[in-house]
């Protein structure tokens, strides 16, 4: 797997070939995830949409550089304005369909709200746009896991640093100075069309993510699924590509 430099780290990445005159769909992936740990969806959603495509594992994941000091409350910020721009543009994308799951789903708003930058679309699987308490319960519960279950041995086989990853999730999500974390100031400036996708199970945020990103954004399509997940994509992997795929088809400027 290639990789690139990105605000001085070293990132992997992944390019699935398409139609040179579709948007390219960047794959932003979870709090815990990477590039190995979408499997073969991103190749068979854009595959459906009729799009190249880009997947990486951000730094402090995968196979990229581990992190080497904790995360602060920007974190986020940083990769959706630093980071990510530095990567489009050595990649030589232009007008993007982000596709974002949990962090990376928040990474994708505020890309698209306060990059200025042109966006061709956002697709935001479980998105976070404020802390709430049903975030910090799923965060202890999987907390719970990594310590009694084989979840970390699950993960090793996706990341080079399998503590620190961890670590630099849990710590930053559960530290107090996270809690008035809060990204609706992003919302107002995106001028592209939004597909905002929530699962009625999500065991770490509820519908009220939707509603706020509704509130804030222009052009909002909502896809709510019964008995559905954190993991959109896994749980419901056939109604969320039929859903990206339409998406991707009708992209008012």
């Amino acid at each position: 797997m290639p990789f690139l430099t990105a605000a001085g780290r070293r990132i992997e990445y992944q390019q699935i070939t398409g139609p040179a005159t579709r948007p390219v769909m960047v794959f932003l992936h979870e709090g815990l995830g990477s590039v190995s740990m979408w499997r073969d969806f991103p190749a068979r959603c854009a595959q459906r949409a009729g799009c190249p495509a880009l997947i990486y594992s951000r730094y402090g994941y995968g196979q990229s550089d581990s992190l080497v000091a904790p995360r602060g409350p920007g974190y986020l910020h940083e990769e959706a304005l630093g980071a990510l721009p530095e990567i489009l543009d050595q990649l030589e994308i232009e007008r993007p369909v982000l596709f974002g799951h949990s962090d990376g789903a928040s990474i994708a708003l505020i890309h698209a709200g306060g990059a200025g930058r042109a966006v061709a679309g956002v697709v935001a699987l479980a998105p976070h746009v404020f802390v709430e308490p049903e975030a910090i319960r799923g965060i202890a519960a999987a907390r719970h896991a990594w310590e009694t279950t084989p979840m970390r041995e699950k993960l090793a086989r996706f990341h080079c640093d399998v503590d620190s990853v961890f670590a630099g999730w849990y710590d930053i999500w559960t530290s107090p100075e996270f809690i008035a974390w809060n990204i609706e100031e992003f919302l107002p400036g995106i001028r592209c069309p939004v597909l905002a996708v929530q699962g009625e199970q999500d065991e770490y945020g509820t519908m009220a993510q939707l509603d706020r990103i509704e509130h804030g954004v222009k052009q909002v399509r909502q896809l709510r699924l019964k008995g559905c997940g954190h993991s959109p994509h896994r749980d419901q992997a056939e109604a969320v590509m039929e859903a990206v795929s339409k998406f991707v088809l009708f992209r008012p400027d």
